[in-house]
């Protein structure tokens, strides 16, 4: 059995990323493995079986051996392919899911599960934050090395993180009009870093660009290396809309002041996530006066690549 890691996906960014953040927690080399299964195949996931096209005799199956001491996935289409792992393995391989897998946990050897999912078990892990990729060292390095264009910039800084449109949020005209003024005012005493995400409205995606094409500011549009570790770095606050809990709590690493932007629409997981922000002292309204404290990092990465070592551990010892 190789002594690596899996990264078992279908490749959704957002999977991938939280994934290889823990896989780099651990100090364990890596390989990203997608898994594709056909549409029909998906109705019965997390469910139903593997995609047969996948089986792992074939060279080219997401599954083929030999296999590694650790596999960690995430995303309901992966879930059938860590239970075949798990099976394929005779359980060498130690099994890790991110995120509510929505069947029962003992499919796999250890679940982490951020808290407002609500979901508990024996093998269930849970923090605050969700895993990501930008440790205390990667954010250090970033500061100590700026990209030239943000060392051209004048301080304070402000890191601009822009969501968009989702199944529980919608940036309305009204929104847009007030995000933008919020901005604008920010602009005055701040240099803005600003980054949008492929669900930002198209209008104000356009207004965003505008705001940062100045020398005086930047945007990033999407072309060249991702720069958000280093606007996050670099930044003396963070302004994020709170339609992704995983933007919030990526800047909340910094231990620098977020301002949160809510968009219209309401969820009642992410209202908890984000009322424990506040009460924290994290989080703050935006628009408003930009006048928070920084704070100790929040960062549950370690912890999770902490509890996973350790049953990694535990399992070992017990045979």
């Amino acid at each position: 059995m190789s002594q690596n890691l899996w990264v078992l996906t279908d490749g959704k960014i957002g999977d991938v990323a939280q994934c290889i953040g823990v896989a780099e927690a651990l100090g364990m080399p890596y390989e990203i493995r997608v898994v594709a299964p056909r549409k029909f195949f998906t109705f019965a996931m997390p469910w139903g079986p593997i995609d047969p096209k996948d089986s792992p005799h074939k060279p080219e199956s997401p599954l083929a051996p030999p296999y590694p001491a650790v596999a960690i996935a995430s995303g309901r289409r992966a879930v059938p392919y860590l239970r075949a792992l798990k099976w394929l393995s005779k359980g060498k391989t130690f099994t890790v899911f991110l995120k509510d897998p929505k069947i029962n946990s003992k499919f796999a050897d250890i679940v982490w599960a951020p808290d407002h999912d609500a979901i508990n078990g024996k093998n269930i892990v849970t923090t605050l934050t969700s895993p990501h990729r930008f440790s205390a060292q990667k954010l250090q390095a970033a500061r100590q090395n700026p990209f030239p264009e943000i060392a051209a910039l004048s301080k304070p800084r402000a890191a601009v993180l822009i969501g968009g449109n989702s199944q529980h949020h919608q940036f309305t005209a009204d929104d847009i009009t007030s995000l933008l003024g919020g901005l604008k005012d920010l602009a005055q005493t701040h240099a803005l870093m600003i980054t949008c995400s492929r669900r930002t409205p198209r209008d104000l995606a356009t207004a965003l660009h505008d705001l940062g094409k100045s020398d005086e500011h930047m945007f990033w549009n999407g072309e060249g290396e991702n720069p958000i570790i280093q606007y996050l770095a670099n930044a003396e606050i963070v302004v994020v809309t709170t339609d992704s809990t995983n933007m919030v709590g990526e800047a909340a690493a910094t231990g620098k002041p977020i301002y949160g932007f809510r968009p219209t629409g309401t969820h009642k997981k992410f209202d908890y996530f984000l009322s424990k922000m506040q009460a924290l002292g994290v989080l703050h309204p935006f628009p408003g006066a930009i006048l928070a404290p920084t704070y100790e990092p929040i960062d549950a990465t370690p912890d999770i690549a902490d509890a996973i070592s350790k049953a990694i551990e535990q399992k070992r010892a017990n045979g």
